[in-house]
């Protein structure tokens, strides 16, 4: 039996170390995805993501990965975790920019109005709420989880799989879709349930 290989993008948004950390921590062989060619064998994906929607889409074209990612998620089946504006970018479209997702989800992404005038960017620690069993949330008692987004990946019809938080407005935090995982918070940045988390997600 070949060992699974994790694979990281790095396209030049997110965390890369702390993510090559926690999973140094439990001894996952990993991949840091720098170019397509990196993408061979990777059995696991995940798609980290720190800023804007735009932001994100132009450094995942000019890095030419959103063929590949295709290829890889839709084709092949590939599971993926895509974490805060790597969540965003699996819908249709953002208010946030004028760019396309990968359409991945019928879904849109907006912005952040809470209705009692709480500050956004939505910042800091925060309770999800499963509405469904989501396989990379078991063995985690506590489901606190850090975030830090202006921005909510809004509700969708196709989504069953979903765990909401409140902040003003109820949002989506996660969801898992087939083989398509996203979260809103950070794990990098949430301590022990984030490690779980990710352990988890290497573990399917």
């Amino acid at each position: 039996m070949h060992c699974k290989l994790i694979g990281i993008v790095d396209y030049g948004l997110g965390n890369i170390s702390a993510f090559e950390n926690i999973l140094n921590s439990f001894n996952k062989k990993f991949r840091i995805i720098k170019k397509t060619a990196d993408f061979k064998k990777i059995s696991k994906i995940i798609l980290p993501g720190v800023g804007s929607f735009d932001k994100a889409n132009e450094l995942l074209e000019k890095n030419n990965f959103i063929d590949t990612l295709n290829e890889k998620v839709i084709i092949n089946k590939t599971p993926i975790l895509g974490v805060c504006v790597g969540m965003q970018i699996m819908a249709e479209t953002s208010e946030e920019g004028q760019s396309k997702g990968f359409s991945w989800i019928n879904a849109n992404v907006k912005l952040l109005k809470t209705n009692n005038k709480l500050p956004v960017p939505h910042m800091g620690w925060n309770e999800i709420v499963l509405n469904e069993e989501i396989d990379i949330f078991k063995n985690i008692d506590d489901l606190k989880f850090y975030f830090l987004h202006s921005y909510y990946f809004s509700n969708s019809i196709n989504l069953k799989n979903t765990a909401l938080t409140n902040y003003g407005v109820k949002f989506i935090s996660a969801f898992n879709h087939e083989n398509i995982y996203g979260i809103q918070f950070h794990p990098e940045k949430s301590h022990k349930s984030g490690i779980q988390l990710l352990e988890n997600f290497c573990n399917l």
